[in-house]
């Protein structure tokens, strides 16, 4: 019969031939099932073990094989039971549909050459059927499954299809036998445990694909994914996946126990199969709620996408990826010896010799190169595992490690008062305190015991040298707005070389603490230590938040209210590693700026992008749509927490409606501020200031770029004043249409160009600087490096005179470069004496930096007149150079 299967790997299609072949020649459809079944599986020896095909696809027939198989038992049991039940309908009169839930090995399309499968059976909702006896819904597909269970799993002389598992069904095996997707939805909610959300992530809908291709299958989907995938980091699965491992390995023991034969498991033992699965599940689990793009049934396509994420070191997918197609191949091989669902390494020298043989291997008396990668694989396996699980440790004993039930030190507990006295004096203080929060005291047991173990380890730190009493104490600071968010505890427990650096970073200044409070998921940004030396890459973002927003979409859950999380989540990410570089003193306060400017481009773009997509009234597929940074984010001198200040711009060239093209930008553009500034469950991301555009806070929310050329370039009755072009000598483009943006730098240009009175502009300008320090006086003899004579704002202004002054003379000083670069600029151009712009462009770099310092620490930005005076005095001389002695 061997020729009734087409050449080449079987697919659903011919695997679904062959079976209507066979029946049509008269053979009954459980015998044709399991004749398709023999068929296959020799199609696949022969493909695998003499001409190599590659694992996935060999997984992928035989995941064919099940999902064929399953299709025609699913219609048979169906006209086996309807003529004597009726049919299940809802009130519309629609035919109630049984789903079969592939899990494991089948979900993921990895299946086992002689593997059992995995089954849940769900049905849509409760109802009864239609016949003259109806009977519940229940009732129908009870005896469904078990027609199913005799097409597919019962022994005949012809054998089995597959071995049938139904204990990852809710209750397991004192559960029903099928589940509705009402009991299902409760059982999440209510019983759900850690473990059953790594079976459930590899679950899917196998059959009948009809429920697929129609999406009625897709209220399932919309059951798993919020119980599998959390949409915080997760790290409360970690004890959970521990106590499932720990269970699975003392089973592998116990059958190993007296026949040594059963100690080389390649799925079980250490090292083994399920390890490898288990690193990736609890990575897939643990970050799959916040990064939609990693999550995937299959271990292989995982560990491609922990990689192209950087969830996981390229070395390291590569080793694991590896590793499972070898440990996978070898249990194929022992499978293939008697079609038997084992693990086992064979113990028979032939057999191990043909298995050998079989990977291009030998296996002798005196050497096996078999067993020798085998153990290699295993060891590499193990390692990894270890490190994830236990943070590189040693698997801890099961007993508490101390003899005779007693240890030299008191165990850490908030409540144990021998415990506290032995604490550094302030620090215990602080945790005694602490301990007495009434909301400390009505956290569970585990809890508590978490944060004494947390606090124990900060003293560790103290005693090695590592971390200060400061450090320590601020650290319960941060843990105590958090008690209700056990998930950053558990990641810290898990962690604690992620504890070890956020010690050191709270000893080096305050704000760290500050802002960890109001955003503490980023403390897992510290668990890569290449995330905080790289420098921030916008390129590198806006491809891992499309990507993200990619995978939003295809798992359907693209709503504004995930895509706004993820721009905040990333935000605060990338802000948290400026200011981890920052405060370790790896970059310059003008990096810092730099970065955070960056950042906060990238971010507009992407939000502009996004929130059009979700504008219902959109006249076209792009925006013509450009943002104006002005201010900080203009002078791309941006600090932690600052405004935005922006202005939009659109163009209405070519509508056939100006004034709807109007509407429609104005209503897009709430809608971007709303984007912006809007408080999520994330966080937010911030502050806009729109009063810099024309006619500020009376004028349109937004303008088009005509209108905004007659302004600025003085055409008409309605015209820009003094301040106004000083803001814009420091604009420019930041997100939006590029063409827009050109033609604004053209505007800038052309404002900075445009003739000018230099005396009648030097008093302008001079009378702005003292309306603005008449608002700011000195109250003390403490100066403050922003409004103090010879401070920033004096040499900012100055540096605004020589653009609007002398641009049109030298071109160089309208490029938006900063203060600094443009003060050197103008001393070539000898339009400042010798020295002079040097002289204040390092004085602006040192104010700058002695404010940006005081403000990481949370101190005053008030300094004595001597600790800044020499810079003081180079900011008066430029002052003094561009308007006047007596200035």
């Amino acid at each position: 019969m061997l020729g009734r299967l087409p050449d080449g790997l079987p697919d659903f299609a011919t695997i679904t031939a062959l079976i209507a072949a066979l029946e049509a020649e008269g053979m009954p459809v459980m015998r044709a099932l399991r004749i398709a079944r023999q068929l296959v599986l020799e199609r696949l020896a022969v493909l695998d073990i003499e001409q190599h095909a590659d694992q996935a696809e060999v997984t992928a027939a035989m995941t064919h094989l099940a999902e064929a198989t399953l299709e025609r038992a699913h219609a048979q049991a169906l006209a086996d039971i309807d003529p004597r039940w009726g049919v299940p309908r809802n009130a519309a009169g629609e035919k109630v549909e049984f789903w079969i839930v592939g899990m494991g090995k089948l979900g993921a399309r990895e299946l086992n050459v002689s593997s059992d499968i995995d089954l849940i059976y769900v049905y849509e909702e409760e109802v009864t059927t239609d016949g003259e006896k109806p009977v519940s819904a229940q009732e129908y597909f009870g005896q469904m499954a078990r027609r199913m269970y005799a097409l597919i799993g019962d022994v005949t002389d012809d054998g089995f299809v597959f071995r049938v598992d139904l204990a990852l069904r809710p209750n397991g095996n004192s559960g029903p036998p099928v589940v509705s997707l009402a009991m299902l939805e409760e059982y999440f909610l209510v019983q759900g445990r850690e473990w059953e959300r790594f079976a459930w992530l590899k679950s899917r809908v196998v059959a009948p694909r009809a429920a697929v291709t129609s999406g009625r299958a897709l209220a399932l989907r919309s059951l798993v994914t919020p119980f599998v995938y959390r949409r915080y980091l997760d790290y409360g699965v970690f004890e959970g996946l521990r106590t499932l491992h720990h269970k699975i390995r003392e089973e592998a023991q116990r059958r190993a126990a007296g026949r040594p034969e059963r100690a080389n498991d390649v799925k079980l033992s250490r090292g083994g199969i399920r390890e490898i699965e288990f690193i990736v599940q609890l990575l897939l689990v643990v970050r799959g709620g916040q990064f939609p793009e990693i999550r995937t049934r299959s271990t292989l396509k995982a560990l491609d996408r922990l990689r192209a994420t950087g969830l996981m070191k390229a070395e390291t997918a590569e080793k694991l990826h590896e590793a499972y197609v070898f440990l996978r191949r070898i249990e194929h091989r022992i499978q293939f010896l008697d079609d038997q669902q084992t693990h086992l390494l064979p113990t028979n020298d032939d057999d191990l010799r043909w298995i050998a043989a079989s990977l291009g291997l030998s296996c002798g008396k005196n050497a096996c190169e078999l067993l020798d990668r085998l153990g290699e694989t295993r060891e590499f396996v193990s390692t990894e595992f270890d490190t994830l699980l236990h943070d590189g440790r040693a698997p801890p004993p099961r007993n508490s490690g101390c003899r005779n039930g007693s240890c030299s030190a008191p165990q850490a507990q908030l409540e144990s008062e021998t415990w506290l006295d032995r604490l550094p004096p302030e620090l215990g203080e602080r945790v005694r305190r602490f301990s007495e929060n009434p909301r400390v005291q009505n956290l569970r047991e585990e809890s508590r015991l978490r944060i004494a173990k947390l606090v124990q380890r900060a003293v560790d730190e103290i005693r090695s040298g590592n971390c200060s009493v400061d450090a320590a104490t601020r650290f319960v600071d941060w843990i105590e707005p958090l008690l209700r968010r056990e998930s950053y505890l558990a990641l810290l427990v898990e962690r604690p070389n992620v504890q070890r650096r956020l010690l050191r970073l709270l000893g080096l200044a305050r704000w760290p603490v500050r802002y960890l409070m109001l955003h503490p998921g980023v403390i897992d940004e510290l668990a890569d230590e290449r995330t905080m030396i790289e420098r921030f890459d916008p390129a590198a973002l806006t491809a891992e938040l499309e990507s993200r927003h990619e995978a939003w979409k295809r798992s359907g859950e693209a709503d504004e209210g995930a895509l706004l999380d993820t721009l905040r989540r990333a935000h605060h990410a990338e802000i948290f590693r400026t200011l981890v570089r920052d405060v370790e003193g790896r970059i310059t306060v003008e990096a810092v700026a730099d970065e955070l400017s960056a950042l906060a481009d990238t971010i507009l773009q992407r939000s502009l992008d996004w929130a059009w997509g979700h504008l219902k009234k959109r006249h076209r597929d792009v925006p013509r749509l450009a943002v104006i940074a002005y201010g900080k984010l203009g002078g791309k001198e941006l600090g932690y927490g600052s405004d935005l200040d922006v202005v939009f711009l659109y163009d209405d060239a070519g509508e056939a409606d100006p004034y709807q093209a109007q509407e429609v930008y104005a209503a897009f553009v709430r809608k971007l501020i709303t984007w912006l500034t809007l408080r999520t469950a994330a966080g937010e991301l911030f502050d806009i200031d729109t009063a810099l555009r024309p006619n500020g806070n009376s004028g349109l929310l937004v303008t088009s770029i005509e209108s905004f050329e007659r302004y600025q370039r003085g055409r008409g009755s309605n015209t820009a004043w003094t301040w106004e072009h000083q803001a814009i000598t420091r604009a420019r483009f930041c997100a939006g249409d590029a063409e827009l943006g050109e033609r604004f730098e053209a505007t800038r240009r052309a404002v900075i160009e445009a003739e000018r009175d230099a005396e009648a502009l030097r008093q302008e300008i001079s009378a702005m600087r003292q309306k603005v320090r008449d608002a700011h006086p000195q109250r003390d003899t403490r100066i403050d490096p922003k409004h103090c004579a010879g401070g920033l704002m004096d040499i900012e202004f100055a540096v605004q005179y020589l653009v609007l002054a002398h641009g049109r003379t030298h071109p160089g000083l309208q490029d938006n470069l900063g203060n600094i670069a443009l003060l050197k600029r103008a001393e070539e151009a000898r339009l400042l004496d010798a020295g002079i712009g040097a002289a204040a462009a390092d004085a602006y770099r040192e104010l700058r930096r002695a404010q940006h310092r005081a403000r990481l620490d949370e101190q005053p930005t008030l300094f004595s007149e001597e600790t800044l005076a020499p810079e003081r005095a180079a900011g008066r001389a430029l002052w003094r150079a561009v308007f006047g002695p007596g200035a």
